[in-house]
């Protein structure tokens, strides 16, 4: 098959219109079948293996298509970059390499480097780091290691002249990192000498430049290829090249521009270009995320001259017009030679099949690319891909597909982490490293694979998980099993608890530092306790067991210790480099791909979603290690490198026949920026053009999609009237403003008796309820044992009662202080009034009830006290602003004459000491936190006293309140009314209930005269 007239290197390159894999296989068919054989002799080198599945997908259509029938194809070798995850295969062992050393395992490496940076800090004097620190500066240096290790880099390189005249230039923690990283790396070097091995990536290097002696010396007897390698590593360049040379050998580029120009070539920058023998250069000036520069760093490698790159003349199945290679070569334009497209008429900027899609919502993409898809299937054999770097989007797109029946698995996986199987072992490892918090402990309590092989079993175990749950509700308990017990008993699933406890026993009182093997083993055990054999079921379950097995096996050998907090954090980052891809069965027509995944695969129609800034591309993020500075004088590329394989690989995209470009103008996290290429296109495009790509018609059915019925009823403003039996509840005193102001609400909550249900290990920071209940609770506390202990000091109380309720660490900083403040204020205001006044306190945090009407009204006092004259106040408690007097005497905050009303024509009761309470009140108070005249702590009343100019006057004060008692038990409770949803539109009180009424269904239909109304 050689070309006996071939003088130079044989390269091609199959445009991005062609379609690489299948354009490939269209060529290498005729060309090396023979007869007998197929193709078996043939050997292709390819990138990943993931290329190696698509390449025989590709071999697997054609035969299709060409009713070749049965097909030897040739054999596959992935050498790809340590990027891809790939381990370079035994295949080129063969050759007789037996002299080159084994490669050392990666994690074997990671612990040990992890051992000498803590040895390293140690003989510096420095604090030792953190178990989770220091093993992710470990993973960091060992990715650093490899990178150098690619470009050939050795470790006195690092002490080189040009190094060392960087060093004074950079910041000190830059010089810190790159002598501890110097070091590290000798001393691993050492390590690896004295137990005959390299590294994975030394022994990768070794064997190309071991292939390439032998093959100079004895070409082999069959063709060799190379397709779609785009790593220019220099080992990897200088195989290529000895490949491009052999008889019969051929190197094929995916998607290299032969149309740019020579500016615009010239433009890119040095690209690695040597500028002495065994230098090579990396500008400032070099267009390191233009999608080209990878190639020609490449070629300047292998030394091949751009003029020297074929173009492969054969289509794939799924190709595009030639115009379509043109306009991606003028899209991604280096800057200057984008002037050109102020010149370029419209039919050459004009981008056919191209379509753009902006969504408000990264849901509402994820749904128009699933209908996307959906609509595509309609056509028979048609094949669809949708491309991202955003792997929740991938997942969202997935879920919404299964809508249809359509099964399609994200090829590029997702990180251990978030598998079933990963999450479980990532709560048992939190409650280690964190305690039994109530979050973390129900969660693996309700896992799915927790009593997973019973059904029955299972379905018992959630009934008592759920009424453990629903008592767990609210503060969080204090630390410590003992409260855990008593929520259990309290919900009555005693018998539950003790099968739960015992599960979660094996967790608890682990010594503060563990050895890394033994935590291993004890959280495996653990999660065997908690699902069985299911936890080591299915992909995930599988991968976890490898990584746990092999990580347990190295760290037991290197003696890795750990603290018992950072385990949980250890594991989520170990686990985030597992990725668990799913298995075969999917859409066969119907494929999702990460970005490495969709190199050389192509289909009719491509959807590239996510195309906004921190997703495609992502941010090059700084070397941890070695400043940009240090990297240059090394010769490596700097992280912008990356920048422009993103670049590449949505050039090899945009070449299928459909595509489209998508993105949302929020995701998860907020606003969005659309991705620097997107912004290429539309400016490639100009306003007029790009409004013509933009995609109208799946949008627009979006909003259909979900609709049941061709037309929906207006929902009404609820009214619910019930029954004069149902009516007939007893009403709170801090309900009777929700009865007046918004009767829904106490319909919805005393007659339906609905409860919002209070998050788990919920925090009074985030809760305004809360943290009133913590500070009542926090003063009924003080004054029952102040009637002990006259001397107790509010203010240190206050302070222990915060500690003793693991109040969040946010709330200590920035509550406590001001509380305490208040706090003493009214402590100070209890003193005076005591020894000027004659004032007592009576009672606190005190139920009362009474009888009104014949309907009973209860609630309870935060304080009473007597007055000198005998009569009582009553005080109300409030850690924000309290009532307005508008507010009283528009009947919006009744609470304070309703506590009145029953001390006067009822009595407050305590049931734990017997104390009664009955009289006169004649003062009412709130006693608010909030900070007033540059104080915190204030005491108002909401009566008309002395020169205030509103409120109720001292004797209309409790009449006023009873005649809206009489009203409300008249109107609603007595009578026929209807629990109108917001009656009173001024009325400022809850809005829990707002959903349950569906008020944004119908709060937009009223009119101006209803709502003045």
């Amino acid at each position: 098959m050689a070309d006996p007239r071939r003088t130079g290197p044989l390269v091609y390159s199959i445009a991005a219109h062609r379609g690489f894999a299948d354009a490939l296989v269209a060529g290498l068919v005729p060309r090396y079948r023979e007869p007998g054989f197929g193709l078996a002799r043939l050997t292709l080198l390819v990138p990943s293996s993931r290329a190696a599945r698509t390449l025989s997908e590709a071999f697997i259509r054609h035969a299709g298509e060409t009713g070749e029938g049965g097909l030897l194809m040739p054999r596959m070798i992935a050498v790809g970059d340590l990027d891809l995850d790939e381990k370079l295969g035994a295949a080129l062992d063969p050759l007789g390499a037996a002299e080159i050393p084994p490669a050392c395992d990666p994690l074997h490496r990671w612990l040990t480097i992890d051992r000498l940076i803590a040895e390293e800090r140690a003989a510096e004097g420095m604090e030792p780091l953190p178990g989770r620190a220091r093993l992710n500066l470990a993973r960091e240096m060992a990715r650093t290691m490899d990178r150098l290790l690619v470009e050939e880099k050795r470790p006195e390189d690092l002490t080189s002249d040009a190094v060392l005249d960087q060093l004074g230039g950079i910041a000190g923690h830059w010089q810190h990192a790159i002598r501890l990283f110097a070091r590290v790396k000798l001393r691993w070097q050492s390590e690896l000498e004295a137990r005959g091995q390299v590294d994975a990536a030394t022994r990768r290097n070794l064997l190309f430049d071991r292939a390439v002696r032998r093959w100079r010396e004895t070409p082999p007897p069959h063709p060799i290829l190379a397709a779609g390698v785009t790593s220019a590593a220099p080992a990897l360049a200088r195989l290529l090249r000895m490949i491009a040379e052999l008889p019969g050998g051929a190197v094929i580029l995916p998607d290299f521009d032969r149309e740019i120009s020579d500016s615009a070539w010239d433009e890119l920058g040095l690209a690695g270009a040597a500028s002495e023998p065994g230098g090579a250069v990396f500008g400032a000036g070099d267009a390191l995320t233009h999608p080209q520069y990878h190639l020609k760093l490449l070629l300047g490698r292998m030394g091949v001259n751009r003029a020297e790159v074929q173009p492969w003349h054969r289509r794939g199945i799924a190709a595009a017009e030639p115009a379509r290679s043109r306009a991606i070569s003028s899209l991604f334009l280096p800057p200057l030679a984008s002037r050109a497209w102020a010149q370029l008429p419209a039919d050459k900027r004009r981008l056919a099949g191209v379509r753009l899609l902006t969504s408000a919502t990264i849901e509402e993409e994820a749904q128009t690319i699933a209908l996307m898809v959906r609509e595509a299937l309609e056509q028979p054999e048609r094949r669809i891909a949708v491309v991202t770097a955003d792997r929740g989007l991938a997942r969202r797109v997935a879920q919404h597909l299964e809508r249809w029946n359509i099964a399609a698995d994200d090829s590029a996986g997702q990180p251990l982490a978030l598998t079933p199987a990963g999450r479980l072992l990532g709560l048992l490892a939190a409650i280690v490293a964190h305690g039994p918090d109530p979050a973390n402990l129900v969660a693996a309590f309700h896992h799915p694979l927790v009593r997973g092989w019973d059904g029955e079993a299972r379905r018992d175990w959630l009934k008592g998980l759920r009424a453990f749950d629903r008592e767990l509700r609210g503060p969080s308990p204090a630390p410590g099993m003992a409260p855990l017990r008593e929520a259990a008993s309290a919900a009555k699933v005693e018998a539950w608890w003790d099968e739960a406890e015992a599960l979660i026993a094996p967790l608890a009182d682990w010594p503060r530092e563990i050895a890394l093997a033994e935590a291993l083993s004890r959280l495996a055990a653990a999660a065997e306790d908690f699902a069985r054999s299911m936890v080591w079921e299915r992909e995930d379950g599988r991968a976890l067991g490898t990584m746990i097995a092999e990580l347990r096996e190295h760290s037991q050998a290197s003696g890795t210790m750990i603290e018992t907090a950072d385990l949980a954090g250890i594991l989520r980052d170990a686990m985030d480099e597992v990725a668990v891809r799913p298995g075969y069965g999917g859409h066969p027509r119907v494929s999702i791909y990460g970005l490495l995944e969709a190199r050389m695969a192509r289909a009719d129609l491509v959807i590239c979603g996510g195309l906004n800034e921190g997703s495609w591309p992502q941010p090059p993020g700084a070397d941890a290690l070695l400043a940009p500075p240090i990297l240059r004088a090394l010769g490596v590329p700097g992280s912008e490198f990356r920048i422009g394989l993103a670049a590449h690989d949505l050039a090899g995209a945009m070449g299928a026949p459909q595509v489209v470009l998508s993105r949302a103008l929020r995701d998860a996290e907020g606003p969005t920026l659309p991705s620097r290429f997107l912004l290429r296109v539309e400016a490639l495009l100009g306003d007029d053009l790009a409004q013509e790509h933009r995609e109208s018609a799946i949008p627009a059915l979006l909003p259909h999609l979900d609709r049941l019925r061709p037309a929906t009823t207006e929902y009404p403003r609820p009214a619910p009237d019930p029954a004069p039996g149902l009516r007939d509840v007893a009403i709170k005193v801090t309900a009777l403003d929700r009865l007046l102001g918004d009767p829904y609400q106490f319909y919805a909550q005393a007659i339906l008796d609905l409860r919002q249900l209070q998050p788990l290990a919920a925090d009074p920071f985030s809760d305004p309820a809360l943290r009133g209940t913590l500070v009542h609770d926090l003063l009924d506390k003080w004054h029952k044992q102040r009637a002990a202990d006259p001397g107790l000091a509010l203010g240190p109380f206050a302070a222990a009662h915060f500690a003793a309720e693991r109040v969040h660490p946010l709330f200590r900083a920035l509550w406590q202080p001001r509380l305490i403040a208040a706090l003493e204020h009214f402590e100070q205001w209890i003193a005076e009034d005591t020894a000027e006044r004659g004032r007592t306190v009576l009672a606190s945090e005190i139920s009362g009830a009474m009888t009104f009407d014949g309907v009973k009204v209860m609630g309870r006092a935060d304080r009473i006290d007597r007055l000198a004259d005998g009569t009582l106040a009553i005080v109300d408690y409030k850690t924000g602003a309290p009532p307005a007097k508008k507010q009283v005497m528009a009947g919006y905050a009744l609470q304070l004459g309703l506590l009145g009303l029953i001390a006067q024509n009822g009595r407050f009761a305590d049931r734990d000491s017997g104390q009664v309470v009955t009289g006169i009140p004649t003062r009412f108070e709130y006693w608010s936190l909030r900070k007033a005249d540059g104080a915190f702590g204030k005491r108002e009343t909401p009566m008309k006293e002395g020169n205030a100019k509103t409120g109720l006057l001292p004797e209309e004060f409790l009449p006023f309140h009873a005649e809206q008692l009489s009203r409300a038990i008249r109107d609603y409770i007595k009578g026929s009314a209807p629990f109108r949803a917001r009656e009173n539109p001024d009325y400022k009180g809850y809005n829990e209930y707002d959903q349950l009424m569906r008020l944004d269904e119908w709060i937009v239909r009223l009119t101006e005269k209803e709502r003045e109304a």
